[in-house]
């Protein structure tokens, strides 16, 4: 043979690297997977399909994912991995072929007050050199317009060696920032009401602090009572000028009680650093309530609310400062950006330019870059982490996305579609939980999850191609292309919400009729103006209960009988049943294992590497103590009812010994929400986003109103689910209540008696009423985006 004949021999045998063209999962047992094992291909776009609960979440994410960011982790020194969270390896027999995951979910970004649009994408940055270089007058660095930056000055002494000779010489500093020194950079000020604050006819000792966690008994009733800057007995009604002051506003001061160095510090400062530093969206409830009663926000009327000091406002580059480029609509901004020209900053403009157009491209156009990112809802949060990855020059990773549609109007999802397939076409994994069918389409291979939710799930019904798929006979293939028909009669009104002169947010002074009695689904595109008008501008003597998108808070204590007060009723008839007191049937109160207290497993910390959960030998993961385990409730303990699904705990309470027309209640409308696979002892933190929406729609129905205002109740939902969800609003509008939907969903919107289309763009190019009708008339006008995608949808 030749050499050339050899070496084209050798040319046609595959390299060895490009073997491990697959991940390989094998055994994977995460929640309730059963035993999965799956191959996914890389360098292509893989869809996870399922009924909510089937386990797609736990197989990409708590499995695929987390491991993969587990051995990223250990790469790092131990001393950096100090501070990193600690992640276990998954509960699976084999992962190979993987390589590094960046998870781009629907958390809410981080709720701190300082953090904004444009901070949290880097825009910001990009726009302070910007100014920083051609801005006039020139005021600074980049630092000068920053509204986390203060400006300061100095001067002292410094030593250093010069020459074999220590010299001591006095130094000048100072630093130019951008902060507003009136608000100190948060755009407003806080005014508080001290007679919320406290008591004034009690004395410390006696409660006078109505402050939620300061009470007498704990650490600050400690250092209450051994500061000496007062006496703890005297009413603060008879406090001097000087006691009132330090009780109030006393700045951090050491102090030693009973020979223990703690720290002083005045009411007022402790709660601007331990609750106002957080967006008041993102505080607990009860904390919330606390803020919104004692402390007034009012815009900064040095700044004006931009945040910035009065000289990083005087510097402007093409007629506008800094503040005013970050109050702008990004697609606005995007514009100006295209209209500078300066060499001198080609490659920083080119970059800008690229950035703001990803937004406008993803669908986000109409935000800008001041607004607080902890106002940004689950779907908007998700495509804003989008911006950082569209630019990235990063190949050969796995993307990982949570629903990436969320929020999205059908005539938006198309760009969403070309965004994933740009990501994947950079040679890149793309792995996606989606329900959408328009989404699933484009998928080059899917993994069909199922075939029901919770224990009847965790097994892989599918895996191919989508045109597999829908030949299947799954679930999902049999619902892919769904197409529901326009109801054959809509309901009369039997009244009527006056909106009158509506500005809220982008709204543009909307007169509205909002039908009662009736379904009514208000739509139109991302940033049209939905919410502000359904939740910010509806009369608030309505008797609205509103179920919004905010994400439902527990910890790994929290499960569902506990979250909607249904371990009350439970603990009752236990206690009654056995002549005890309820607490013994808690286990965060005195039935709780004092091994484990109450938690069934045991966390062991081995601090760099990852926490171990053990399950408890005492308890053997029951949460109570063996004693309490002896008390039954027809035949069944405790333990063996939190284990229940709502199917079977509906049935063991509604009948017999065991009968709670109190705990059935609660069960009925977990049922009806479509959770009755659900444990009730299941923690929340293992729960999917669908399944945490809906648990909140189901406590929610027990409260007393009249109006219902539902926002996006689809999101998470699978395609068989809706029809479900579609009943449980008809039930709720016979019975006598309104029931308003903020929904993209076409089978909601061909199910509504009365359609409010807002638009016809979004931001400044939104917030008017573009239809209100029927489903039919919107159907046969097509006179809108809406009308045009939901005549394409429907079965005519």
């Amino acid at each position: 043979m030749s050499m050339t004949e050899s070496t084209h021999a050798r040319s046609c045998v595959p390299h060895a690297a490009d073997s491990h063209d697959l991940i390989r999962v094998h055994g994977a047992r995460e929640n309730n997977l059963a035993d999965v094992s799956v191959e996914l291909p890389k360098r292509r776009l893989t869809m996870f399909t399922g009924v909510s609960g089937s386990g797609k979440s736990s197989l990409v994410f708590n499995t695929i994912a987390a491991e993969s960011q587990r051995l990223v982790n250990e790469t790092y020194s131990a001393f950096l991995q100090g501070f990193m969270p600690t992640l276990a390896r998954p509960e699976v027999d084999l992962l190979d072929g993987l390589t590094t995951a960046i998870i781009v979910d629907q958390e809410r970004m981080g709720a701190d007050a300082r953090s904004t649009v444009g901070t949290a994408t880097d825009v910001n940055a990009l726009l302070r050199v910007l100014f920083s270089r051609l801005g006039q007058p020139h005021i600074g660095s980049p630092k000068a317009f920053s509204f986390n930056v203060a400006s300061i000055s100095g001067a002292g002494a410094v030593t250093f060696e010069r020459g074999g000779k220590t010299v001591k010489e006095r130094r000048d500093f100072s630093v130019t920032g951008g902060m507003c020194p009136h608000c100190e950079g948060r755009g407003a000020v806080t005014d508080f009401d001290l007679s919320q604050l406290y008591d004034d006819s009690k004395s410390l000792n006696e409660g006078a602090l109505t402050v939620p966690g300061y009470s007498m008994d704990g650490w600050y009733g400690r250092i209450f009572r051994g500061c000496g800057f007062f006496d703890p007995d005297k009413p603060i009604r008879e406090f001097t000028e000087r006691e009132l002051d330090d009780l109030l506003h006393r700045e951090p001061t050491r102090i030693k009680v009973d020979d223990v160095n703690l720290t002083y510090e005045g009411l007022i400062p402790k709660i601007r650093k331990s609750m106002l530093s957080k967006d008041v969206e993102a505080m607990q409830p009860h904390v919330r309530a606390f803020v919104e009663r004692v402390v007034t926000f009012t815009s900064c009327s040095e700044c004006d609310g931009t945040r910035l000091n009065e000289a990083a406002r005087s510097s402007k580059v093409a007629g506008i400062n800094i503040a005013e480029a970050c109050a702008m609509q990004i697609s606005d901004l995007a514009e100006w950006a295209r209209g500078l020209d300066e060499p001198s900053v080609a490659p920083l403009l080119a970059t800008l330019r690229h950035t703001l157009d990803s937004f406008v491209e993803i669908g986000l156009g109409y935000l800008s870059l001041d607004r607080p990112s902890g106002t940004l809802s689950g779907g908007e949060a998700q495509r804003t982490k989008m911006i950082r990855h569209l630019g990235s020059s990063l190949t050969d990773v796995t993307y990982v996305f949570d629903e990436p549609t969320t929020g999205l109007h059908p005539h938006d999802i198309r760009r969403m579609n070309d965004l994933l397939l740009r990501l994947r076409d950079k040679g890149n994994t793309v792995l996606v939980v989606e329900h959408e069918p328009e989404v699933i389409g484009i998928a080059d291979h899917v993994v069909d999850l199922g075939p029901g939710a919770g224990t009847a799930g965790g097994s892989v019904c599918f895996e191919g191609t989508v045109e597999g798929l829908r030949t299947s006979g799954t679930v999902t293939g049999r619902h892919l292309d769904d197409r529901v028909g326009l109801k054959d009669g809509v309901r009369t009104p039997t009244g009527a919400l006056e909106v009158r002169d509506a500005t809220a947010n982008n709204l543009r002074g909307i007169d509205v009729d909002v039908p009662l009695g009736a379904l009514v689904v208000v739509t139109g595109v991302a940033g049209s103006g939905k919410s502000s008008l359904v939740h910010g501008s509806l009369p608030p003597e309505a008797g609205v209960v509103s179920i919004d998108q905010g994400p439902i808070r527990g910890s790994r204590r929290s499960n569902p009988a506990t979250y909607t007060g249904l371990l009350d009723p439970i603990r009752k008839a236990f206690a009654k049943a056995n002549g005890v007191k309820p607490a013994l049937f808690s286990a965060n109160s005195s039935g709780a294992c004092p091994s484990c207290n109450g938690a069934g497993v045991v966390h062991t910390d081995l601090a760099m590497m990852a926490d171990v959960a053990t399950t408890c030998e005492e308890c053997e993961g029951k949460r109570f103590q063996a004693s309490v385990l002896e008390y039954r409730l027809a035949d069944r303990d405790i333990s063996e009812v939190l284990a229940m699904s709502v199917f079977e705990a509906l049935e063991f309470f509604g009948a017999g010994r065991a009968r709670t027309p109190a705990a059935c209640r609660i069960l009925d409308r977990l049922s009806d929400v479509g959770l009755g696979y659900l444990t009730l002892g299941q923690a929340l933190t293992t729960l999917s986003g669908g399944e945490r929406q809906r648990l909140k729609l189901a406590t929610r129905m027990g409260e007393r109103g009249g109006v219902y205002v539902l926002d996006e109740p689809t999101t998470g939902l699978h395609l068989a689910d809706v029809e479900q969800l579609l009943g449980l609003l008809d039930r709720l509008v016979d019975s006598g209540k309104s029931v308003i939907v903020v929904e993209h969903h076409q089978a909601v919107m061909a199910h509504a008696d009365w359609i409010i289309d807002l638009g016809p763009g979004a931001g400044h190019d939104g917030g008017r009423v573009v239809f209100e009708g029927t489903p039919a008339d919107l159907v046969a006008a097509r006179s809108t985006l809406t009308g045009e995608h939901l005549a394409e949808y429907v079965d005519t």
